[in-house]
């Protein structure tokens, strides 16, 4: 099954670029640039991507309301979004993953692990990497919006123990192997309870998985090392 793409960069280089490296990779095609957020929804409604690459920053529509406009749109529902961004300086990551953005990639990234991330967001499997998941997750979901804090038990109510311990476990950065190996569970049935969380909370991915956990403090973030 091909991987349909959608490019959203303001400079035009980079955007081509990534063509290039995408088109020629196997089972991925481009389906569309565009050059900010509004035009990326539009071309998201028009060419129903797999993936979008996004940009943030980009003048005009940035690619934060891109991004709550594609995820906030029921017929893109199968639509994901792989944010590029600078982990250490972002902090509009953190708005985009409330957004619904499914992952993250550094600018810096070699060619191999922008289609590998592609690959990853297109399964909706997971977040790029825990590394990402422990940098992001814990330094700009530690304090929500105001008004976003979810009910506990209002939301969770419905996912055995087992899945709210390896749900937390997720949103702590492990991989479904390390969550495996200290649950002495197959990677199968770790993979199965996310599903089954995921589910159960109508998330899009297991992105989205980790958000509610923060949101809803079945994970609180580590206090900043001293």
């Amino acid at each position: 099954m091909t991987i349909r793409v959608l490019l959203a960069d303001d400079q035009a280089l980079l955007r081509q670029t990534f063509r290039i490296l995408i088109s020629a990779a196997p089972g991925m095609e481009v389906v569309g640039e565009a050059a900010d957020g509004k035009e990326a929804a539009e071309l998201a409604r028009a060419h129903h991507p797999d993936v979008v690459v996004m940009d943030i920053r980009m003048p005009g529509t940035d690619g934060l309301a891109g991004t709550e406009a594609i995820c906030g749109d029921p017929d893109l529902a199968g639509t994901r979004i792989l944010i590029l961004t600078t982990f250490e300086t972002d902090e509009y990551v953190a708005r985009a993953l409330r957004a619904g953005a499914s992952g993250f990639l550094g600018k810096t990234a070699s060619t191999d692990d922008l289609l590998a991330a592609i690959r990853t967001i297109a399964s909706g499997d997971s977040l790029l990497s825990p590394q990402a998941t422990r940098a992001l997750i814990t330094r700009f979901l530690a304090t929500p919006e105001p008004g976003s804090h979810l009910a506990h038990h209002d939301i969770l109510a419905g996912l055995t123990v087992r899945e709210r311990e390896i749900m937390a476990l997720a949103a702590e950065g492990h991989s479904n192997n390390e969550i495996a190996g200290k649950l002495f569970l197959s990677t199968h049935t770790v993979r199965t309870h996310i599903q089954r969380a995921m589910m159960k909370l109508h998330a899009r991915d297991r992105a989205q998985l980790v958000v509610i956990a923060y949101q809803t403090g079945l994970v609180r973030p580590a206090p900043p090392p001293r």
